[in-house]
């Protein structure tokens, strides 16, 4: 497989016709076939139906097409952001973030960063915690705000600081009719909803770990492919979901409480390659350490614990 054949099959995917991909392309018809099948005989599952017309894709086909073109759009990111540094344009940061991290903190550090440096451009892209080490290894992004410890000796992590963790409730469920903190053990025979979906190790192993450290165990687990979607089962009263407190300002429809334990909290952490010598890690650094300074009302003590970014000089 090769970045031709995915343009090739995004094309036909967007034409839904052979004949007009191989215009739009400016090749002949029977070659474009040809890869398309050679691509369909390398994945082992067929990606287009021909017995209909306009083409259909089928849902491995439509799995393919959202994933290839996402596979191309940061191929092309990547080659604009090559010709800038080969040509002394504007320098380019890439910043990997999970998406909890953009309801505090991520949003006004990337503020404070593009009124600092004017002239950076600054991209964002949202990878979970475990795709961001591997993202950073692989040179894709320069720094990454995840939320899984890790030990590789690759990727420098810091601990910026320890979010309390609060349980998402239906508004209409037994929990949620107070607002106080609850102990962790209310979780106990819970219907409990975990994301992200097929992402290991991640947050929702995390969640359980936790629960079966404070030998706590729901009635049911379901898998949420993102945070969003976990948030919207709850609101249709179809369980409860384990959230950082940053993310209780989601949803109005949705009950939320602090819960109580010992190690009931979310790390945030900032993750970049070992021996980077861009100056712009250090820029970060020094503006995280003023943000946090300033002691905004996302870094109360009701919803963190008195953890405070140290970094090393």
């Amino acid at each position: 497989m090769d970045l031709r054949q995915l343009r090739y099959f995004c094309a036909v995917a967007r034409e839904r016709n052979f004949t007009r991909a191989a215009e739009a392309l400016h090749i002949a018809q029977p070659p474009l076939s040809r890869q398309i099948q050679l691509l369909e005989e390398e994945l082992g599952v067929q990606l287009i139906s021909r017995s209909t017309r306009p083409l259909r894709l089928t849902d491995a086909g439509r799995l393919f097409h959202e994933q290839a073109l996402q596979i191309l759009g940061r191929v092309e990111q990547m080659q604009v952001a090559t010709r800038r540094i080969g040509l002394n344009q504007r320098s380019v940061l890439v910043v990997g973030y999970v998406a909890s991290t953009l309801y505090a903190g991520l949003p006004p550090l990337v503020r404070k960063l593009r009124q600092h440096s004017p002239d950076l451009d600054i991209q964002l892209l949202e990878l979970t915690s475990v795709q961001q080490i591997e993202a950073l290894k692989a040179g894709r992004i320069d720094i990454g705000f995840g939320r899984v410890r890790h030990n590789d000796p690759f990727v420098v992590g810091h601990l910026l600081r320890e979010e309390r963790l609060a349980l998402a409730i239906p508004v209409d469920a037994p929990l949620g009719g107070a607002t106080d903190a609850l102990p962790v053990s209310a979780l106990e025979g819970q219907q409990l909803i975990v994301y992200p979906k097929d992402v290991r190790f991640g947050f929702a192993d995390q969640v359980q770990d936790l629960l079966r450290e404070h030998d706590v165990r729901p009635s049911e687990i379901i898998e949420a492919r993102e945070l969003q979607t976990a948030l919207g089962l709850v609101a249709a009263q179809s369980g409860v979901c384990i959230v950082p407190s940053a993310a209780r300002q989601l949803r109005s429809d949705v009950h939320y409480r602090l819960i109580d334990g010992a190690r009931m909290t979310s790390p945030v952490i900032l993750n970049y390659r070992m021996n980077d010598s861009s100056r712009y890690i250090d820029v970060v650094k020094q503006l995280i350490q003023e943000m946090y300074a300033e002691n905004p009302p996302w870094l109360d003590l009701q919803h963190n614990l008195p953890t405070r970014p140290q970094f090393e000089h």
